[in-house]
């Protein structure tokens, strides 16, 4: 886990990627955010880089490949597995069923958007501070 690599964040909706944006600035963090509208482009970006980005922040319903597909594809790729990239899908769609079919993604959480630039704040800022302390195999 690169630690001060590209934070990838995979979200159709320009307003949420704007809002995101605006938090990342406010927290300071130096972490570059490449931003993708849906799976597919992300997965290209990331069969394309020799970069190992931080995390993954993804959307669940997107078009093309939708946050469980390309969730798959990575978790199933042996070059990008090697990178040890945290995925964690980010979303406004919560019920049981979408939490489980999340947790058996394998994917490293799963967090709701929050709707007040707040709260929004407080959860990313937990995310980084928490990956940013966690020990990888890649980062010894």
């Amino acid at each position: 886990m690169n630690k001060n690599g590209e934070i990838i964040i995979i979200e159709d909706d320009e307003d949420d990627q704007f809002l995101l944006e605006e938090v990342f600035t406010t927290l300071q963090y130096p972490n570059e955010r490449i931003y993708f509208p849906d799976g597919l482009a992300a997965l290209e970006y990331l069969h394309g880089t020799g970069n190992a980005p931080f995390l993954i922040l993804s959307d669940i319903n997107m078009p093309r490949l939708n946050g469980f597909e390309l969730r798959n594809k990575l978790h199933t790729d042996a070059e990008l597995k090697l990178k040890c990239i945290r995925y964690l899908f980010f979303s406004t769609v919560i019920n049981l069923n979408v939490v489980i079919d999340a947790s058996s993604t394998s994917a490293q959480g799963f967090f709701v958007k929050q709707t007040s630039f707040e709260e929004l704040l407080d959860t990313i800022r937990v995310i980084m501070e928490y990956w940013k302390k966690c020990a990888a195999p890649n980062n010894f």
